[in-house]
């Protein structure tokens, strides 16, 4: 008798679940890993095994592109670019339905992302050359590394990749994001590193390498080689067929293990992590970018700015700035779809004198936006924009007149300010004194 009660008892909540449809039972989400990268997820597990969700049911607040997959007893929303820091999220999944019988259900979670951080470096310090770790107000500026002499640094998924000179010596210090355990990544020999990158998602890093010694008898010059920071393996020299190997530019491909090169002979390739197979697509002047989360890359060719999609090799013109005002600088592109440029402006006289820069964000349709007046007494260095697109970073050189450069590989101005502006509504949050905010994906100059 007390077993056939519970089992009767089992059953009536068996359909008092399928009368209820799915709820949820557990949720996966981390919101810390959404502003740094494209790629972070909201997992919702259910009490029932699912019917496919469509991307239709979802819908997320605010606005960002997504994928959906459904495995089992769960769905899973993946953001396809970083998500706005500081931000409440609510994600919904309507009419979702177990799998045989019963009604549909909504499913609805909400997450905070936590507030941006990011690091930047200053030089000649008390201390010595120093890599900060800073909120977006500039309050709270943590030093995390101090080295005598720091050329330039990058940030992985969990690490500071940092590029150093030890009197005539380079070398490369791995450390964790505090700075702790460094570690030297052994180089392909004595010699200069340039142009250091790292991919906007997991460990990999890359950059240019040349001898300490080029001749008549020759030597490496301008070679790209790439590493993980994951592990000590040495960086592994990225080959490549036919024409001038030395490069003049590149970049990480986002979300791909490819690398967008420009050599010394104007090639513009597309090549993978060992090289040898590269497809060509052009010729190049310079690249001025890829979006996080996009495969189209700006590209300046000789017959003006184009866009190239990295995924079938089609390619148009980039929209021009209507009405701009000044003349035209290149282009930074802003992660989202149709989300524009920011782009410098050189605003000259009609007596030829140099008045001001001013950074503006250029839309999709060519309308532009001021987003910053800069002095003509100052100078323009760089312009970066945030994982999500929600920021721009400009690099500005105050005084250039009295600013001299510094002797390094990398030579900077003495004093350097990074002034940071919120791209949709042109609000000014702060101006940090330092350059190399971890945002921007290649050195200043």
């Amino acid at each position: 008798m007390v077993l056939l009660t519970l089992v009767l008892v089992g059953g009536v909540g068996g359909v008092v679940a399928v009368a209820q449809g799915p709820r949820v039972t557990d949720v996966q989400v981390d919101p810390a890993a959404g502003i740094a990268a494209s790629g972070s997820r909201v997992i919702l597990t259910t009490t029932q095994s699912l019917e496919k969700v469509d991307p239709s049911q979802v819908e997320v607040e605010p606005a960002t592109p997504f994928t959906v997959d459904t495995s089992g007893r769960s769905v899973g929303i993946r953001f396809t670019l970083p998500l706005r820091d500081d931000s409440d999220y609510r994600v919904t999944v309507n009419d979702v339905k177990g799998l045989g019988a019963g009604p549909g259900a909504t499913l609805t979670e909400t997450f905070r992302t936590p507030a941006l951080q990011a690091y930047l470096m200053q030089r000649g310090t008390p201390e010595g050359d120093t890599i900060f770790r800073t909120d977006l107000e500039g309050k709270a500026g943590l030093p995390v590394f101090t080295d005598p002499h720091i050329e330039d640094f990058r940030t992985t998924a969990n690490h500071l990749v940092i590029s150093t000179r030890d009197n005539d010596t380079a070398r490369v210090i791995v450390t964790d994001l505090d700075g702790k355990n460094p570690r030297d990544v052994t180089l392909p020999g004595p010699g200069f590193v340039s142009n250091l990158q790292s991919a906007d998602r997991g460990e990999r890093f890359g950059f240019t390498f040349s001898d300490a010694t080029l001749g008549a008898a020759g030597g490496r010059e301008s070679r790209l080689f790439t590493a993980s920071a994951a592990t000590e393996d040495a960086p592994v020299e990225v080959g490549l067929n036919g024409g001038d190997v030395r490069i003049a530019d590149w970049r990480f491909v986002p979300d791909t293990d490819s690398m967008l090169v420009l050599t010394f002979d104007s090639r513009l390739l597309l090549t993978d992590a060992v090289g040898g197979n590269a497809a060509p697509l052009g010729s190049a002047v310079a690249i001025d970018g890829i979006a996080r989360g996009s495969s189209v890359a700006i590209v300046e060719r000789l017959e003006g700015v184009r866009e190239i999609n990295l995924t079938d090799g089609s390619e148009e013109a980039l929209v021009d700035p209507v009405d701009p005002p000044g003349r035209t600088g290149r282009a930074t592109p802003v992660p989202g779809l149709d989300a524009g440029t920011v782009r410098s402006f050189a605003d000259i006289g009609s007596d030829g004198a140099y008045r001001s820069t001013i950074v503006g964000h250029v839309s999709s349709d060519g309308t532009v936006r001021q987003l910053l007046d800069v002095p003509g007494t100052d100078t323009v260095l760089q312009t970066c924009v945030s994982p999500s697109g929600r920021y721009a970073a400009v690099l500005v050189a105050p005084g250039a007149v009295n600013n001299p450069f510094d002797r390094y590989q990398l030579p900077l101005p003495g004093k350097l300010q990074t002034h940071l502006v919120e791209i949709d509504t042109g609000q000014q949050l702060v101006a940090l004194e330092g350059f190399d905010l971890s945002w921007c994906q290649v050195p200043p100059g």
